[in-house]
């Protein structure tokens, strides 16, 4: 039996005077990799960042390895660890001299390693050993400027490879790539699901990638209107709750 490593129960969110989300309830089993799809509006994001603490929550409880979140969005440092986050943008200033193996490394001195000379040897294996499962070890010494945005999301997954984890979350990492930058991504975050045993939780508008590759889909629009495998959730009756028939007639089409 697959460890739970996400547990939400009846989680609402509020956005100024509205509910963004509202008692919104599921979980997430080690090896599985759930989307959540629904319109723009939905209160995707809302729902990951009150899982990140980074909101706060009105009401509802979020359990990650089995600790609660506190209502100021706090967890234990060892539970905090275990969580890596890939933003839909990753924005920086690219005047800021940073090589590829410089970013990986915070990765690392972020989780509070103490890092005596006698640790450093192992730092330093951590990260080239990250930078060559993305394959970008080759970069290591290249700036961030520089990087095209497939190396970009490949230099980010060595980020939250550095130090195990049991739980990713990414907001439509893949935005901005071509079609063969997504298709590489995916395949390699898949590989490394099967590898690292990561539970991944992921915002995606591509319904095809979710019927593919996911395990389970939330299908969200404030509430949660139905969740389960992609061939049960993904009809077109549900589609429709969500979205409206408009744009399942669009779909059928294309």
């Amino acid at each position: 039996m697959r460890e739970t490593v996400l547990t939400v129960e009846q989680l609402t969110v509020y956005r100024e005077t509205y509910a963004a989300v509202k008692n919104v309830s599921f979980s997430l089993e080690a090896g599985t990799d759930t989307a959540i799809v629904g319109p723009n509006g939905a209160g995707k994001s809302t729902l990951v960042q009150a899982i990140l603490g980074i909101l706060p929550r009105q009401s509802g409880d979020v359990f990650i390895l089995g600790q609660p979140l506190s209502r100021t969005g706090s967890l234990p440092r060892s539970i905090r660890q275990q969580i890596a986050y890939l933003p839909q943008n990753f924005l920086f200033d690219r005047r800021i001299p940073i090589t590829v193996e410089e970013l990986v490394g915070l990765g690392w001195d972020r989780l509070g390693f103490q890092l005596p000379w006698t640790n450093s040897r192992k730092r330093r294996h951590a990260i080239r050993e990250a930078l060559s499962r993305v394959d970008v070890n080759h970069l290591r010494h290249q700036p961030i400027s520089g990087l095209s945005g497939g190396e970009t999301k490949r230099v980010l997954l060595a980020y939250c490879l550095v130090h195990p984890r049991r739980l990713l979350i990414l907001d439509e990492a893949p935005a901005g790539l071509d079609m063969r930058g997504e298709s590489e991504f995916y395949q390699l975050l898949y590989q490394l699901k099967h590898e690292q045993g990561w539970a991944i939780l992921q915002i995606s508008h591509d319904l095809e990638m979710v019927r593919r590759h996911c395990d389970r889909v939330l299908c969200l629009n404030q509430t949660l209107l139905c969740q389960g495998i992609p061939e049960v959730t993904l009809s077109p009756d549900n589609l429709s709750s969500a979205y409206g028939s408009e744009f399942v007639r669009y779909q059928h089409h294309h």
